[in-house]
């Protein structure tokens, strides 16, 4: 899945030891959804190597790849919502108008054409 939005808080970075005696490490931020009439706030998270790939920065608007899983905990679901990509979002450069298909484009303006006119 994706999303787009605006990076509006970095939670830091927690780590620790698994009971397996793995080293894991997370990094948490908050997105503000930027294409919605409503915006919404989603709390996601950078898990092992991509929590150092993906540091991101308060202002950033990025399109997040994410993956939402649910784990039961003690007869509790917990809900996450994993990130594994994050790309910058590129100001596109404001294009020409289109001329509408099915027309001619006009022809240049001069005194070459004052024979071509149809009256």
């Amino acid at each position: 899945m994706e999303v787009k939005g605006k990076v509006i808080f970095d939670l830091g970075e927690r780590s620790g030891t698994s009971r397996a005696g793995n080293a894991w490490k997370v990094r948490e931020y908050v997105l503000e959804t930027t294409e919605d009439n409503f915006p919404r706030k989603i709390a996601f998270d950078f898990f092992g190597d991509k929590a150092d790939q993906y540091k991101l920065n308060v202002g950033d608007e990025i399109v997040l790849s994410f993956d939402i899983e649910s784990r039961e905990y003690q007869g509790r679901w917990f809900t996450s919502i994993r990130g594994w990509k994050a790309e910058a979002v590129s100001a596109a450069p404001a294009a020409a108008p289109a001329q509408p298909e099915g027309f001619p484009p006009p022809p240049p303006m001069g005194a070459d054409n004052a024979e071509d006119l149809p009256f």
